[in-house]
C-alpha cells in the first residue's frame, strides 16, 4: 500500500511537473533575444520602416530585441557610438565620413539604408501656392547644422537650381531640435522640418509646406544604419539579420497602403491621427523616400559626397569599399 501511494505521488509530481513546462510562460524565448541598443537621429515618420519592423515583430523573428533610444543629430548618435554607448545608429552616412577623416581606428561603417532621400519639408511662415526656389532670395532660413544632411541637400538644391547661397541668409546656429521653436517664436522665413513637425505646424496655422527638399536633392543614401567594424567583425550574425528584418519593414511600407502603414507605425506617435500619420506616409511615398532594398549603391554614395564637396564640407571623395559594409 504504501509503494503504491509513493508512486501514485511520484507519477503525480512528474505530471505537475509536465503541466508547468507546457504551460510556462515563454519567457524564455525573450530570453533568447539578442539585445541590440539602437540610437536614432530623430523621432520621425521618415522612419516608418524602422517602427514597422519592431510594431510587426520582425526583429524579434529574427532573434533580435531592439533598445531604441533618441539621440537628436547625426553627431550625438555618433558621440554616443564611439563611446560604447549603443551598438547601431540610425543617421546620415555623412557623420562616418567626417570619423573616417578624423583617423579613428575603430571607425564606423554603414551595413543598410533605410530613406533614400531627403526627408525635410521648406516650410514658410506665409502661404504661398506658387512657391519657387528664387522665392528665397533675401529671405532667412533656418537649415539645420552646419554639416548635416538636411542643410548640405538644403544648399545643393539651390546650387541645382541656380541660386548662390550667399543670396539669402541660411542660419545653421539652432539646433536640430529646437528648429520648430525657434521658427514658431519668430525667427526665420523658412524653416526646414520633418515630420509630424511640418504637418504640425500648418494644422496650427503657424506655417505652410511649400516644397520637399528630398524631391530636390535627388537619390542618397540618407538615413542609415552603421556601427563600429569592431562591433560589425564580432557580430556579423546580428547585422545580417537586422539588415534582413529592416528589408521586411521596407517591403511592407512600400507594398501597403498608407493607412495601413499608419496604424502599423501609431503607437510610435501618439499624438498623431491615423489620418495625419496617413497624409504624410502618402508625402513621402510620393517622392519615393524609401528604397525598395538595404543595398548601398556606390552611385549615390558618390552623389552624397557630391553634396558634401559643394558644401565645402568635404575635399575629396573616401573610398565606397573603405566606409560600406557588404557580406
Amino acid at each position: 500500500m504504501k509503494k503504491n501511494l509513493i508512486r501514485i505521488i511520484a507519477i503525480f509530481i512528474i505530471f505537475f511537473i509536465s503541466i508547468l513546462t507546457l504551460f510556462k510562460p515563454n519567457k524564455d524565448n525573450s530570453n533568447s533575444l539578442k539585445k541590440v541598443k539602437v540610437a536614432e537621429v530623430a523621432h520621425s515618420i521618415f522612419y516608418a520602416p524602422q517602427y514597422v519592423a519592431i510594431n510587426n515583430g520582425y526583429f524579434k523573428e529574427y532573434g533580435l530585441d531592439i533598445d531604441l533610444t533618441l539621440a537628436s543629430g547625426a553627431d550625438k548618435v555618433i558621440a554616443a557610438i564611439l563611446s560604447n554607448d549603443i551598438d547601431i545608429g540610425l543617421s546620415g552616412i555623412e557623420a562616418t565620413i567626417y570619423v573616417y577623416q578624423g583617423e579613428e581606428e575603430n571607425y564606423l561603417k554603414t551595413f543598410a539604408q533605410l530613406t533614400q532621400k531627403d526627408g525635410s519639408f521648406l516650410v514658410s511662415r506665409e502661404k504661398n501656392e506658387n512657391f519657387k526656389l528664387e522665392d528665397l532670395v533675401g529671405k532667412y532660413v533656418i537649415g539645420g547644422r552646419k554639416g548635416g544632411m538636411p542643410e548640405m541637400t538644403f544648399e545643393w538644391a539651390l546650387k541645382e537650381n541656380g541660386i548662390n547661397k550667399e543670396d539669402l541668409t541660411i542660419d545653421t546656429s539652432i539646433a536640430f531640435a529646437a528648429m520648430q521653436g525657434a521658427f514658431i517664436s519668430g525667427t526665420g522665413d523658412y524653416v526646414t522640418l520633418f515630420e509630424p513637425n511640418a504637418l504640425e505646424l500648418e494644422k496650427q496655422g503657424l506655417g505652410y509646406i511649400v516644397a520637399s527638399i528630398g524631391e530636390l536633392g535627388g537619390v542618397v543614401p540618407y538615413t542609415s544604419y552603421s556601427a563600429r567594424k569592431s562591433y560589425i567583425d564580432e557580430n556579423k550574425d546580428v547585422i545580417e539579420n537586422f539588415n534582413k528584418a529592416i528589408q521586411k519593414g521596407l517591403d511592407y511600407v512600400n507594398q501597403n497602403d498608407s493607412k495601413d502603414v499608419a496604424e502599423a507605425i501609431s503607437s510610435f506617435f501618439p499624438d498623431t491621427s491615423i489620418e495625419d500619420l496617413a497624409k504624410v506616409i502618402d508625402r513621402y511615398k510620393g517622392i519615393e523616400a524609401w528604397p525598395n532594398n538595404t543595398e548601398f549603391k556606390e552611385e549615390s554614395f558618390n552623389h552624397l559626397q557630391d553634396i558634401m564637396i559643394n558644401a565645402n564640407e568635404l575635399d575629396e571623395k573616401v573610398p565606397y569599399s573603405d566606409l560600406i559594409y557588404k557580406k
